[in-house]
C-alpha cells in the first residue's frame, strides 16, 4: 500500500482553528461501514445511534501542557521541547527542536526553577533529558508549559481547558484524545440514563498519534510506542459485552487502540498495563470494537489508515469528499464522524 492511497485535497478554510462554544453543536458524519452509506447530523444525535447495553469506551488522559521553551546554557541558543513520556526519576523523552543543537550534557534552561539536561539523544528529533528543579515539577510545569496544539492551529487557545475532554483525570498526553472534545457531561449523562455503559480507559497519546508517516510503503512505517491502563472493572464488563454481543463503540483511535492491543495479546479484555506500538490499517481484521466515533484525520496520516481498515478506503475518501463539499470542520477542533458496522 502506498502513502498516496491516503491522500487528500483539503481546502485550508475547513481547518478548525477554534472550539465551537458549545462541544456537543458540531456535525456528525454518519457512515456505515458495510455499505458506504452516508447521514449527516449533528452530535448530539448520536443518541440515536446508540442502544441500551452498548458499552462506549473514553480515554480519560489528561493533556499536561507540554510545549516548553528555554535556552542552551552556554550559546542562549532558542530550544523547544515537547514531552512526549515519563520514563520515570525525572526523565522525560522529548521532541526537539533545533534537534541538530543538542548533545549529550546539552543543558536548557527553562526557568530559574527548571533546567533539562540531554542524557540521550536518538533520532527524528526524539531525546531523553533529566529534569533539574527546585518545587513540584507538575506546578512548575503548570505555570511554565503551554498546551501542546498541533501545527497546523494558527489561533490562540483562549480556555486550556478546551483541549481538553470534560472527563479528562490522568495526566499524561502530548495531545488531546479529540474525539473525546465533543462530550457534554450532560450528554454523558443522557446516554447512561439510555442504558448506555461508559467505561474509562486510558492511553496517554504521545508520537505514536501523530508523527507522520514517512515511507511510502506504509508498511513499513515504525509506530513509537504509547502507555495505556485498563482496570478490572472495566475488563469485566467489556467480557461481558462480548459474551453477550453487545456492541463496543470506541471514542476515538486512541480507545480503538488500546482495546485492540489488549485483545490481540491475550484473546479477551483483561485488567493490564503497558505500551502499545500497534499500527492499524487496511487489512487489519478488527477484534475488539463494534464501532468507533472519531474526528476527520489528516491526508496521509496512521488516524486515516486506521478507519480506511475500519470502513473500507474508498468509503472513507468518500465520506471525506462529501464532508469537504459540505464543508465540515476538520482536524483536531473540527465535527466528528461515527463509523457503524465496521468490516471484520
Amino acid at each position: 500500500m502506498n502513502i498516496l492511497d491516503f491522500d487528500y485535497n483539503l481546502p485550508e478554510k475547513l481547518i478548525a482553528q477554534t472550539p465551537l462554544k458549545d462541544r456537543s453543536s458540531s456535525k456528525l458524519l454518519v457512515l456505515d461501514g458495510t455499505t458506504g452509506e452516508i447521514a449527516h447530523k449533528t452530535f448530539t444525535e448520536i443518541k440515536d445511534y446508540l442502544v441500551p447495553n452498548d458499552v462506549l469506551v473514553i480515554n480519560n488522559t489528561k493533556v499536561i501542557p507540554a510545549r516548553l521553551i528555554g535556552e542552551k546554557e552556554q550559546t542562549k541558543a532558542h530550544i523547544e521541547l515537547l514531552l512526549l513520556k515519563d520514563l520515570g526519576e525525572d526523565c522525560w523523552e522529548c521532541l526537539s527542536k533545533p534537534f541538530k543543537r543538542l548533545q549529550v550534557g546539552t543543558k536548557i534552561h527553562l526557568t530559574h526553577l527548571l533546567t533539562a539536561e540531554v542524557v540521550e539523544k536518538k533520532t527524528e528529533g526524539i531525546v531523553i533529558v533529566k529534569m533539574l528543579y527546585k518545587g513540584i515539577f507538575l506546578e512548575i510545569l503548570e505555570q511554565l508549559g503551554s498546551m501542546p496544539l498541533p501545527p497546523y492551529i494558527h489561533e490562540k487557545l483562549e480556555d486550556k481547558d478546551r483541549y481538553q475532554t470534560v472527563y479528562a483525570k490522568v495526566l499524561g498526553s502530548a495531545a488531546a484524545p479529540t474525539a473525546g472534545l465533543h462530550f457534554t457531561k450532560e450528554l454523558l449523562n443522557d446516554l447512561k440514563k439510555m442504558g448506555v455503559k461508559v467505561v474509562e480507559i486510558t492511553l496517554h497519546v504521545g508520537l505514536g498519534t501523530f508523527r507522520p508517516v514517512m515511507e511510502d510503503d506504509i508498511t513499513k512505517h515504525q509506530m513509537h510506542s504509547e502507555y495505556y491502563e485498563m482496570s478490572e472493572d472495566v475488563a469485566t464488563i467489556l467480557n461481558e459485552a462480548k459474551k453477550n454481543k453487545h456492541r463496543i463503540i470506541a471514542v476515538g483511535t486512541t480507545s480503538t487502540r488500546t482495546l485492540e492491543a489488549i485483545y490481540q495479546k491475550y484473546h479477551q479484555f483483561q485488567a493490564c498495563q503497558g505500551t502499545t506500538n500497534i499500527f492499524i490499517y487496511p487489512g487489519y481484521t478488527f477484534e475488539a470494537i463494534d464501532g468507533l466515533i472519531t474526528n476527520f484525520h489528516l491526508p496521509k496520516s496512521t488516524l486515516l489508515m486506521l478507519v480506511s481498515a475500519l470502513a473500507g478506503r474508498e468509503n472513507i475518501l468518500k465520506a471525506y469528499n462529501e464532508a469537504i463539499k459540505k464543508e465540515y470542520r476538520f482536524f483536531s477542533f473540527g465535527d466528528a464522524m461515527f463509523i457503524k458496522n465496521i468490516k471484520k
